[in-house]
C-alpha cells in the first residue's frame, strides 16, 4: 500500500497547486484591478483575466489524453509542474496586462493537464479495494490548497500596500515541490508500460507499488486489458472437484444444467440477473443493463473460505501444464520494425510458473480471478481449430461452490499450447474505437456526469456563499476586529473552504464502503434540499436574522454534500470505465465537455442573476440536480472494488442492451 499512496499523493499535488491558483487569483483580482489602468479602462479585461486560464485549460485537454496514450502518464505530470512554474515565474514578472494574461493561459495549461491525467494516473496504479480512497486525494489536496492560499493572501492583506505579483508568484515554491515530486516519487503507469511492451518496467513498478514480489496475476490482467473485447458475454458454472484423483491442480466447471449432487442448480449472480431480466419494477427495467448486473454483483460478498465438500475456488482455478510467461523478456524491435511482434517471451516448462513461482491461482482483487478456457472446434474448411477464452470468474456460496465468468477472446494466449500475446509491441489506438459498443456506452456516461456535475450548482453556491456568511454576521464581526473589508472578504471565503476539509475525510472513508453510486444517491438529494431551502428563502419575508441563519445552514450543509459526492465521483468515474488503450482519448473528451461547461456556467451566472433573480437561478440548479439523481439511479453503475479491466468488460456486456440469458448447456470446461 506505501507505494501506491506516495504515488498518489505525489501526482493529487497538482490538483493542490489548481485549488491554490484558484483562491490566490480571487484574492489578487482586488489589487490588480487598482495597480493596472489598463483593467479600470477595460472592464472586460478583468473578467478575462480570470477566463483565460479556463481557456487554456480548455485547449490542453484536447490534446492531453493522445499525448498521454503516446507519451505516458508521467511526463504529461512532469509537464504540467513546469508549466505552473513558469506561470508562476510570469506572474510574479507581469510588467503588463499583456504579460500577466499570457502567464493566466500558461496557467491554465497546467491547471487541464493536472485536472485530467491525476484521476487517470491515480486509478492505474491503485489497487481496486483502495481506488475510491485515493482517487479522492485530489478533492482533498484542491480544497486543502485553497484554503492555505487563502490564509496566505489574507495575512498579505494586513500589509499596508498588499502586492499583487507576489501573491500569484508565491506559487512558484510549491510548483518546484510538485516538480521535485514528480521527478523522483512518481513511477510510470504500469498499465502504459504493458500497452508499450515494456514488461520488465512494468513488473518492476508494480513491484514497488504494491510491496510485493509475486505480480504476475496482475501483469497477466494488464496484458488482458489491452483488448476492447467485442463478445464478452457472462457464463454461470458450478465448481466441482478434481476428477483424476491425482491431486493435480485442475477442475471441472459443470455449466448449471449438468448440476452436482448436493449443489444448487445456479448461482446468485445468475438468478439475480436473470430474474431482474425478467421481472421487476418499472424503474427495474428502465435502468441501464450494466448498472442491473453490477447492482446484482454489489449485493453479494465473496465467501471467506472454502466448504469441507469443495475446496475454495481460490485454490481450484489451475494453470496447470501451461508455460510461463516471462516478463523479464521484452520485444526489443526488430530493424525491420515488424510491430507485429509479440510482446511476450515464451520458455516451454512442463508446469506453469509465473515470474519463476508456481501458482494454481491468478487473484486479481476484489474476489475475481483470472483463467483461460480452450475450446475445439471445426473450421468452415473441415480442420480442426482451438479458441483460447479468457475469463474473470467471480466466486459465490450458496449450498456449494458456484461462479458466474466474463468470458472473451484472450489477449494474453493464443493456443492452448503456448502463451503469446496476439497484438502489436505498441498498443496504438485511434478514434475508431471510440465507436466500440462498450467504449460508446462508458463515454456517454462519463461525458454527461461531468455536465451534470457544472450545472448543479456549485458555481452559484460559491460564488454567493461569502455574501451569506457576510449577512450571517461574519463580516460584522471581523470588523471589530479591525480587519479591512478586503481582508475579512478573504478570510470569509478561507473559512467557507475550511468547512468542506471534514466532510472530504468521510467520502475518502466511505468511497471505497459505501460505494460512488451509493453516495451519489445519498448527498444529490440533500443537494436539492439545500437549494430548494435557499429559493425558499429568497422568496419568503422572514427576519435578517433569521434569513441569514438559514441561508448559511443550507450552503454549509450543500458544500459539505457536494464535496462529499458529486465534487470527486465524476472524475473517479471517468477514471475506471474506460479501456487502457482509449483511456486517456476518452478522458480528454470528458475533460473537454467539463472545462465548456464550467465556461458556460461561469458566463451565465451573472445573466441569469440580472434576469432571473437568485431564486429562479438556485430553482433551476435544484432541476437539474433532479435530472442528476435520476441519470445516477439509472445509467451510473456501482465500481467498487471492481480490477478496472471487469469494470470495462461488463460495459461490454451492458452495451447488447439487454441483460444475458446465462443459463446453457455448454460441456463441462477443464482449467
Amino acid at each position: 500500500m506505501r507505494g501506491a499512496v506516495v504515488a498518489a499523493a505525489a501526482a493529487a499535488l497538482g490538483n493542490m497547486l489548481q485549488g491554490w491558483d484558484n483562491a490566490t487569483i480571487a484574492g489578487a483580482l482586488l489589487y490588480i484591478r487598482r495597480d493596472l489602468p489598463a483593467l479600470q479602462a477595460h472592464p472586460a479585461l478583468q473578467g478575462l483575466v480570470v477566463a483565460t486560464s479556463l481557456i487554456g485549460a480548455t485547449i490542453v485537454t484536447t490534446f492531453s489524453g493522445p499525448l498521454s496514450d503516446s507519451r505516458g502518464r508521467r511526463p504529461m505530470l512532469i509537464a504540467s509542474a513546469l508549466l505552473y512554474s513558469l506561470a508562476a515565474l510570469l506572474m510574479l514578472w507581469s510588467p503588463n496586462v499583456h504579460i500577466l494574461l499570457l502567464a493566466r493561459f500558461v496557467d491554465g495549461f497546467a491547471i487541464g493537464l493536472a485536472v485530467t491525467l491525476v484521476p487517470v494516473y491515480i486509478s492505474e496504479t491503485a489497487p481496486p479495494d483502495t481506488r475510491g480512497l485515493l482517487n479522492t486525494l485530489p478533492q482533498l489536496t484542491g480544497s486543502t490548497g485553497m484554503f492555505l492560499s487563502y490564509c496566505m493572501v489574507f495575512l498579505m492583506t494586513l500589509a499596508p500596500i498588499p502586492n499583487w505579483r507576489i501573491m500569484l508568484g508565491v506559487l512558484l515554491l510549491p510548483a518546484l515541490i510538485y516538480l521535485l515530486v514528480t521527478i523522483f516519487y512518481l513511477p510510470e503507469s504500469p498499465r502504459w508500460l504493458v500497452s508499450k511492451g515494456r514488461m520488465k518496467e512494468a513488473r518492476t513498478v508494480l513491484q514497488m507499488l504494491r510491496g510485493l514480489q509475486d505480480v504476475s496475476a496482475e501483469m497477466a490482467l494488464l496484458v488482458e486489458g489491452l483488448t476492447t473485447a467485442h463478445d464478452t458475454a457472462i457464463e454461470e458454472y458450478v465448481v466441482g472437484p478434481p476428477e483424476d484423483g491425482h491431486g493435480e491442480a485442475k477442475v471441472t466447471l459443470y455449466g448449471p444444467d449438468r448440476g452436482m449432487s448436493g449443489l444448487a442448480p445456479g448461482s446468485m449472480f445468475g438468478s439475480a440477473v436473470t430474474l431482474s431480466s425478467r421481472q421487476g419494477s418499472v424503474l427495474d427495467h428502465l435502468k441501464d443493463p450494466v448498472v442491473a448486473l453490477l447492482d446484482s454483483l454489489q449485493d453479494m460478498k465473496p465467501p471467506a473460505g472454502g466448504t469441507t465438500d469443495v475446496p475454495n475456488l481460490g485454490s481450484m482455478i489451475g494453470v496447470h501444464d501451461r508455460p510461463p510467461i516471462d516478463w523479464d523478456e521484452e520485444n526489443s524491435g526488430d530493424d525491420d520494425g515488424d510491430i507485429a511482434a509479440p510482446l511476450l517471451g515464451v520458455r516451454r516448462h512442463s508446469s506453469l510458473t509465473i515470474a519463476g513461482e508456481a501458482t494454481s491461482t491468478l487473484g486479481i482483487g476484489g474476489g475475481w480471478q483470472l483463467a483461460w478456457k480452450w475450446t475445439e472446434g471445426v473450421a468452415p474448411d473441415g480442420t480442426r481449430q482451438s479458441t483460447v477464452k479468457r475469463m474473470y470468474l467471480h466466486e459465490e456460496h450458496a449450498d456449494g461452490v458456484h461462479a458466474a465468468a466474463l468470458v472473451s477472446q484472450s489477449a494474453l494466449c493464443t493456443r492452448q499450447d503456448e502463451l503469446l500475446l496476439a497484438g502489436p509491441a505498441e498498443v496504438e489506438a485511434g478514434w475508431r474505437e471510440l465507436l466500440e459498443p462498450g467504449v460508446r456506452h462508458a463515454l456517454v456516461c462519463g461525458v454527461a456526469i461531468q455536465i451534470l456535475q457544472q450545472f448543479s450548482g456549485i458555481s452559484g453556491v460559491l460564488f454567493y456563499a461569502p455574501q451569506i456568511l457576510e449577512q450571517a454576521g461574519v463580516g460584522v464581526l471581523l470588523s471589530r476586529l479591525g480587519l479591512r473589508d478586503d481582508s475579512a472578504s478573504i478570510l470569509i471565503s478561507g473559512l467557507t473552504t475550511l468547512l468542506m476539509l471534514p466532510s472530504i475525510g468521510v467520502a475518502m472513508r466511505l468511497m471505497d464502503v459505501s460505494g460512488r453510486r451509493s453516495l451519489l444517491l445519498w448527498t444529490i438529494p440533500v443537494l436539492v434540499a439545500s437549494l430548494a431551502v435557499l429559493v425558499a428563502a429568497s422568496v419568503a419575508p422572514m427576519a435578517a436574522a433569521a434569513h441569514a441563519a438559514v441561508c448559511t445552514g443550507s450552503v454549509v450543509v450543500y458544500l459539505c454534500c457536494f464535496v462529499m459526492g458529486f465534487g470527486p465521483i465524476p472524475n473517479i468515474l471517468c477514471a475506471e470505465i474506460f479501456p487502457t488503450r482509449v483511456r486517456g482519448l476518452c478522458i480528454a473528451i470528458c475533460s473537454l465537455a467539463f472545462w465548456l461547461a464550467d465556461i458556460a456556467v461561469t458566463y451565465s451566472l451573472p445573466v441569469m442573476l440580472s434576469s432571473l433573480g437568485l431564486a429562479g437561478v438556485f430553482a433551476i440548479y435544484a432541476a437539474v440536480c433532479c435530472l442528476a439523481l435520476a441519470f445516477v439511479a439509472l445509467r451510473v453503475p456501482e465500481t467498487k472494488g471492481l480490477p478496472l479491466e471487469v469494470i470495462i468488460d461488463f460495459f461490454n456486456v451492458g452495451a447488447k442492451g439487454t441483460l444475458p440469458n446465462l443459463h446453457d448447456d455448454d460441456d463441462d470446461d477443464d482449467y
